[in-house]
């Protein structure tokens, strides 16, 4: 588990392909690696990786599987990037942030990069049916980091978009102030949301049965959606289309 609180960057040093595997080779701020094992796990731009190798005190291997690289952004880091790094949280620690698994579930791309003083804005466009499971003032894991988001937006057909703001020491601590935009996110939603838009959902479907399909043309050509609101209640997303 960890907590999604970065606790530096790391640089890729080498990279190694073999039949269905990658080998990362990562050079870690120094102390990071103090009491890391071989078979230790590392969050990995929020990706749980499970030490191979140590190289050295500062240095260690990882392997990512193919299916890995193809769901995260691992797959298109090269020598010289840097990406955020967590040690696994330990019995006692403090919760920061929120609880993660390290399981990224989708990639979201850089729509729209803001600058007011003294805080970054990063609009992130989400694919369907992930919106389902953001909401404003909730939890999200963006490339490892425990974040809130702080708007929300959501699209008929499931797509949408969320933003989050950074402070200072956030960009100090993370790679995101290198970011622009187009660029590529993991993320991890919040587990507990996701259980309880399921169960909702899944609820909805079992007492209206075959009149939940008419009942969403319906709205859908009223331009609205139906969708599990924070509250678990039936929610319409979208409005009434001008003529």
């Amino acid at each position: 588990m960890f907590t999604g609180i970065v606790q530096g960057t790391a640089r890729i040093d080498a990279l190694a392909d073999r039949p269905g595997l990658r080998t990362f080779t990562l050079a870690f701020p120094p102390g990071f690696c103090a009491g890391l094992e071989i078979g230790a796990s590392v969050a990995v731009n929020g990706v749980c990786l499970t030490v191979t190798s140590l190289q050295g005190a500062d240095s260690a291997d990882f392997d990512v599987m193919q299916q890995s690289l193809a769901v995260t952004t691992l797959g298109t880091l090269v020598e010289g990037d840097r990406v955020n790094v967590e040690r696994a949280a330990r019995d006692g620690a403090e919760i920061g942030g929120h609880p993660l698994s390290g399981h990224v579930d989708f990639q979201a791309r850089l729509a729209q990069l803001r600058r007011p003083e003294n805080n970054h804005v990063l609009r992130l466009a989400v694919p369907a049916p992930w919106m389902r499971y953001v909401f404003a003032k909730g939890y999200i894991a963006v490339d490892g980091a425990s974040l809130t988001v702080a708007e929300a937006g959501r699209d008929r057909d499931g797509s949408g978009w969320f933003e989050v703001w950074l402070i200072p020491e956030t960009l100090r601590m993370t790679t995101f102030g290198a970011k622009d935009e187009g660029a590529a996110f993991n993320i991890e939603i919040e587990r507990q949301t996701q259980v309880f838009v399921d169960t909702v959902r899944a609820a909805l479907d079992e007492r209206l049965g075959p009149l939940l399909p008419a009942l969403e043309r319906l709205l859908e050509q009223q331009g609205q959606t139906l969708e599990v609101g924070v509250g678990g209640m039936p929610a319409l997303v979208g409005g009434p289309r001008s003529a």
